[in-house]
């Protein structure tokens, strides 16, 4: 079960953080922020992006819900890929055991690279995805650098005005 598996690899690094119980009808990040009382400065989305072209390449992106991810300019330059598009939900299920409104940057494939919003670092404590719609994670932002595979990025996301 994907939440075993998410438990296991934050005891495996060491990452302080507290599961927070969601109700799953509530996992979509407006939902969340308002039913929880979540700052969306605070509230983390991670993203599956896709190449478009063969051979197809991913990568994970996090930023927070008031920023929208910057697919054709940022990401796609980190990517070196021409065209980007977000990976549909069964292929985001496939990659990642994972649903859309559940998917977080802890315990994905290793070869898959995460990109997070530098932005996030300078926040006290970031709330991402817990693996399934009804658990969130909660950690300090400096836990981040104890995850494989991430790099922080300027200018991830757009601010949504």
């Amino acid at each position: 079960m994907i939440e075993e598996k998410i438990q296991q690899f934050l005891d495996n690094y060491n990452i302080n953080h507290e599961m927070m119980e969601c109700d799953p009808d509530l996992a979509d990040t407006e939902l969340f922020c308002e039913s929880y009382n979540i700052p969306k400065s605070n509230s983390g989305n991670a993203i599956i992006v896709a190449s478009k072209k063969e051979p197809f390449s991913y990568s994970a992106c996090l930023v927070t819900a008031e920023y929208k991810l910057d697919v054709n300019k940022t990401v796609r330059k980190l990517m070196g890929v021409k065209r980007l598009s977000f990976a549909t939900a069964d292929k985001t299920q496939e990659l990642t055991d994972m649903m859309i409104g559940g998917v977080t940057i802890v315990a994905l494939p290793s070869d898959l690279k995460i990109y997070v919003d530098k932005i996030i670092q300078s926040l006290d404590y970031i709330v991402i995805g817990g693996g399934s719609r009804s658990q969130k994670i909660k950690l300090p932002t400096s836990e981040l650098t104890k995850i494989p595979n991430i790099e922080f990025i300027e200018n991830l996301g757009i601010p949504i005005s």
